[in-house]
């Protein structure tokens, strides 16, 4: 049963305040944090269980900074131009792949606000007026991920139609790089992304796969 937690939770996370300072869980009022999840998890002997163990690392918080569920929120916006379907994706700073605009939702922040907070950061598109279909909140395999560690996000949907040219978008914030890809399918997206030598975060892969189709 491995246990790992990167050095870089307990230096950067905690004077950066992106990880639980707190190096024993089971010191931790857990009743709060259970009430507040968006996916039931148990506590067992003071320790948080990842409800979609085993991830390979049984114990420690791997990359993430967080004791058990962490809430985000992801903006799935497509569009369509020149006969495709286009959904916008940001290469992540971490080397982690390409990914739908996302992140940590705020205290006292709807994942809603959260999605359209974030698109804006991550790839300075402003939406007013759009219609956002707001999804339901699912746990995402995150490889940052361990069994005492998780992420669950909300995934916000908005279709621009038709359009007659692709919005302008530029990678900031977390984002390496912001770009149209194209989506007529999932199976579309993967060819796309390798023919420009990327692949797709791998949280992100059940997810759009199955909202793409």
């Amino acid at each position: 049963m491995r246990e790992f937690t990167h050095p870089d939770v307990l230096t950067k996370g905690v004077r950066d305040r992106w990880a639980d300072p707190e190096a024993d869980p089971a010191r931790i009022d857990w009743a709060p944090r259970q009430a507040r999840a968006a996916i039931p998890f148990q506590v067992v002997d003071g320790r948080p269980l990842n409800p979609f163990a085993p991830t390979g690392i049984r114990y420690g918080r791997n990359e993430l900074g967080h004791w058990g569920e962490r809430q985000a929120a992801d903006a799935i916006v497509t569009a369509h131009h020149g006969g495709h379907r286009w959904v916008l994706m940001v290469e992540r700073d971490d080397d982690h792949g390409w990914a739908v605009p996302g992140g940590m939702v705020d205290p006292g922040e709807t994942p809603a606000d959260a999605a359209v907070r974030e698109l804006a950061e991550e790839t300075g598109l402003v939406l007013p007026g759009a219609a956002w279909q707001v999804m339901p909140a699912r746990y995402v395999p995150d490889p940052r991920a361990s069994d005492e560690a998780w992420m669950v996000t909300t995934p916000a949907l908005a279709d621009l139609g038709e359009v007659e040219s692709l919005p302008a978008v530029v990678g900031a914030d977390d984002a390496r790089r912001a770009a149209w890809v194209r989506a007529d399918n999932y199976a579309a997206l993967l060819v796309y992304l390798a023919e420009h030598g990327g692949d797709v975060f791998a949280a992100h892969r059940p997810m759009l796969a199955e909202l793409l189709g």
